[in-house]
């Protein structure tokens, strides 16, 4: 009897003193696509979520890569196309030749089909994703388990039935100015935009969804309600990310996926700073447009220049681009300093690879549980900031 008292108070002591499970977290890598995009998210369960492969060549594919092995992913569930533009399909066929896909997310056939380059490239995807493809529109659903993600933007048509506990009306609509986007290439408005849903964690990503569109989600009613991270919309460039998206969205971090001379204008800082209950700016690059008075503090930035190059550049600031109207292009800095081998700013199909460094580069990881508290870590200095579940 005494030794099996004896036993039962040890099992017992070593129950108490067993760790606790941790609890598991909804995780995401966003990549630095020196101004393109490609973000991995991995569910709680497990399954895998790419957004989007980068410009074409060995740079963003090696940091593609360098991200599933770090992660752990072998294959992909999901791969989502959010629109047909080289910044963010060029790595398209680099990536199936190295990682398996299950299937295949997009807004359905450019509307850019003039351009004989588009044409091409979509009967290739087409070819590639039969059997695998869906077409996808608002209120749609990825199946993945353990949350939830959920189209709001294809096609250029937007999320029109409230989610619970949004539909109120948007403050930030009285002053919305619409833009003339005659400029704009015709497939960003129709890029794939996914809300995901943890718990109560919620995160945000909308591709190269412009500006007028912004409007027809967000106004005069908001149906997606608030977000805890918000990745801007179009790499922070000021043909997206009106007061009327952001503010409506009331986002707690954002991170912006800007390259050195794409995006990271001040419009885009001024519509975020001012932005109700927003806390940090993260930033996967240093922003030759934003300078010294816009950029966040280093600690913050994935991605920064040389020291030497940095410190001319501090010396002798490049004028600004607004991002619209005469210059060198939407959001990019007038007057930057090329980068020695960088590839032309634009490529088949819009959008184009954004001028920056090659080699190793750091992005931003983020874990989030379901209470909706998360961690932000920059893998190039691991800071890592904790935000607390509200």
């Amino acid at each position: 009897m005494k030794n099996l008292a004896l036993l039962a108070l040890l099992a017992t002591t070593a129950f108490a003193q067993a760790p606790a499970t941790p609890a598991k977290t909804f995780d995401m890598y966003f990549l630095d696509m020196e101004g393109g995009h490609a973000t991995l998210y991995i569910t709680p369960t497990g399954q895998t979520i790419l957004i989007d492969t980068g410009s074409a060549g060995d740079r963003d594919h090696d940091r593609i890569m360098a991200a599933l092995k770090d992660a752990g992913v072998k294959e992909l569930d999901y791969l989502v196309s959010t629109h047909y533009h080289s910044d963010h399909i060029g790595g398209f066929d680099a990536l199936l030749k190295d990682v398996p896909v299950k299937h295949f997310i997009d807004h359905g056939t450019s509307i850019e089909m003039d351009r004989p380059v588009v044409a091409q490239f979509q009967k290739h995807y087409d070819d590639t994703t039969t059997g695998k493809r869906t077409i996808v529109k608002p209120g749609d659903k990825i199946p993945v388990t353990g949350l939830t993600a959920l189209v709001v933007t294809s096609h250029s048509k937007v999320l029109k039935t409230p989610l619970p506990g949004a539909g109120k009306p948007n403050a930030a609509c009285a002053t919305f100015e619409p833009r003339d986007e005659s400029r704009i290439d015709p497939d960003n408005p129709n890029s794939v935009g996914l809300l995901f849903t943890y718990g109560k964690f919620r995160t945000i990503n909308l591709g190269d969804f412009t500006w007028n569109v912004e409007k027809d989600l967000m106004c005069p009613n908001n149906p997606v309600g608030t977000v805890d991270l918000y990745l801007t919309s179009h790499h922070g460039i000021d043909q997206s990310g009106s007061p009327a998206l952001v503010h409506g969205l009331r986002p707690r971090v954002t991170i912006m996926h800007n390259g050195q001379r794409k995006g990271g204008v001040a419009q885009t800082y001024n519509t975020l700073y001012s932005s109700p209950g927003l806390e940090d700016i993260w930033q996967l690059h240093w922003a030759f447009a934003g300078g010294t008075e816009y950029n966040a503090p280093g600690r913050f930035i994935a991605n920064v220049e040389e020291p030497a190059a940095l410190a001319n550049i501090l010396l002798n600031p490049p004028g600004a681009g607004r991002g619209r109207g005469p210059g060198p292009g939407p959001g990019v800095a007038a007057g930057a300093p090329p980068t020695p081998g960088a590839a032309p700013a634009r490529g088949p199909g819009g959008g184009g690879r954004g001028a920056g460094h090659d080699g190793p580069a750091f992005w931003i990881k983020v874990s989030a549980k379901a209470d909706g508290s998360f961690t932000v870590t920059n893998t190039r200095n691991q800071f890592t900031k904790s935000y607390a579940a509200k």
